[in-house]
């Protein structure tokens, strides 16, 4: 299957941002699963940073089948357009009925299946596809940022993910990634819109409350946990850890927070391997938003 061309230059979709932004300021885009961003975008489950959980425990004969109903999905939902529809109806009637066939529990096994492409569909037919411009959007979006802010929330249930694709100053992509694959686009007009949503993301309880005394540590207090007994409590007893980092061409800070019950910590390193610079603190919310707009503000171009 031929990939849709998406990689379109922003300007094209100037009219489209302008419009949305002007209406509403920060908002909503739409929703996709990992199924339907690989039968839309497959090159970008390789070359995106934004994980695919739910595709990585699919055996190759199971993705055949998921890919075939989020692409039912997409037609019926009119994200896509599929010129050729009586040819593809064809064809997913034929996958679907091959799904009980004894020989698809031989793929399951190492998960390489039949040597399907992880960003395919099923076999058999060329299609003729058009996209959305909110779809082209979001994807164009995500695959275009020369710099991108990555986040990682850590609680008992799970890891989740939050992307801050940074295009310029009123444009922000903000993509949240569920354990179970659903991704959700938000388009931001500002910093501030961008660095709300990544702190709510790292204190969901709201519990940074004041700022603290800064504390120089080193690489080897945090390798031989001897960080003290206020930042060592915080370690040991958050029920949220996030870690930050901003991905460019030049390695960019790391911020680590962690959210107990009462109160967030953060641990600011300048630099990844760096031997000094190395700052850790209780915070407050004016300034952990501070630090997380910092980190998505540094010399954006358009």
């Amino acid at each position: 299957m031929k990939s849709p061309e998406i990689d379109m230059e922003l300007q094209e979709f100037r009219g489209i941002l302008a419009e949305a932004l002007a209406e509403g300021g920060t908002q909503p885009l739409l929703r996709l699963t990992d199924e339907e961003i690989a039968i839309l975008d497959p090159d970008s489950l390789t070359e995106c940073v934004a994980p695919t959980p739910r595709i990585s425990e699919l055996s190759g004969q199971e993705r055949e089948w998921v890919y075939a109903t989020a692409l039912r999905s997409l037609v019926s939902r009119e994200a896509v357009e599929i010129a050729n529809i009586d040819e593809l109806d064809a064809v997913l009637r034929a996958a679907f009925a091959n799904s009980g066939s004894g020989d698809a529990g031989a793929d399951a096994d190492d998960g390489s299946g039949d040597g399907t492409d992880p960003g395919s569909v099923p076999s058999g037919v060329d299609l003729d596809m058009r996209i959305t411009p909110e779809v082209s959007l979001a994807l164009t979006l995500r695959r275009t940022a020369a710099r991108a802010l990555a986040v990682e929330q850590h609680t008992s249930s799970g890891v989740t993910h939050m992307l801050v694709y940074i295009h310029a100053e009123d444009l922000y992509l903000v993509e949240r990634v569920t354990g179970g694959g659903l991704h959700m686009f938000t388009l931001a007009s500002s910093a501030k819109d961008a660095a709300d949503m990544v702190q709510l993301f790292l204190d969901p309880f709201e519990v940074a409350d004041k700022d603290g005394r800064v504390q120089q540590i080193t690489p080897e207090q945090i390798s031989d946990d001897n960080v003290g007994r206020a930042l060592g409590e915080a370690i040991n007893n958050a029920l949220v850890v996030g870690q930050t980092v901003l991905l460019a061409d030049a390695p960019g800070p790391l911020l680590t927070t962690y959210a107990t019950d009462k109160d967030l910590w953060t641990v600011y390193v300048e630099k990844p391997n760096a031997p000094t610079g190395i700052e850790a603190r209780p915070v407050g919310k004016t300034s952990l938003h501070r630090a997380i707009t910092e980190l998505i503000t540094p010399t954006v171009s358009s």
